[in-house]
């Protein structure tokens, strides 16, 4: 991954991805987040991509987690199927059906530092007939981000940050 991303951001980046796709790999396809702070703590959630709800439940929880642990740092990473439109990316919960025309399925992430600010990216995957996943190497966004409130991390992020600036991507 060549990019401008903080190489302690980079590190827990990688650590996340891989666990994550451990996960895909044993056909589960949990949210992750990593916090950083005071020490390195790693939370999941199962039923992230169940509703909007249950993924802002998950995403005030490591809110909370993130604020004992004093974060610094975070990476909020989640399996979705993504679909490029003209100029967006719209994007659905991963599901046992095959994918439709022009979706992709990938490992969509955020990641957060105090000092160096926003970065979004995704891990791309495929599948091979079998049904076993081959994953890319992250790759991070170089154009201007505006992500929905319902993006992975968002609310999170608007927690931590909590003072009411609109957090911006490269």
């Amino acid at each position: 991954m060549t990019t401008d991303v903080n190489p302690d951001t980079e590190s827990l980046l990688f650590d996340v991805a891989g666990r994550l796709e451990r996960a895909i790999l044993g056909r589960d396809c949990p949210a992750m987040v990593a916090l950083q702070g005071d020490r390195t703590l790693v939370l999941s959630d199962y039923d992230y991509l169940r509703d909007e709800p249950a993924a802002a439940a998950f995403e005030q929880r490591a809110a909370e987690k993130a604020r004992e642990i004093h974060t610094s740092r975070f990476v909020f990473a989640v399996p979705q199927v993504w679909v490029d439109t003209d100029d967006t990316v719209q994007a659905r919960a991963v599901s046992n059906h095959p994918l439709r025309e022009g979706e992709r399925e990938v490992i969509a992430w955020m990641s957060y530092d105090a000092h160096d600010g926003v970065d979004y990216g995704f891990v791309p995957y495929v599948r091979r007939p079998n049904g076993e996943p081959i994953f890319a190497e992250p790759e991070v966004f170089t154009t201007a981000v505006r992500p929905r409130e319902q993006a992975p991390g968002w609310t999170l992020l608007r927690a931590l940050t909590q003072d009411g600036a609109e957090p911006t991507g490269t």
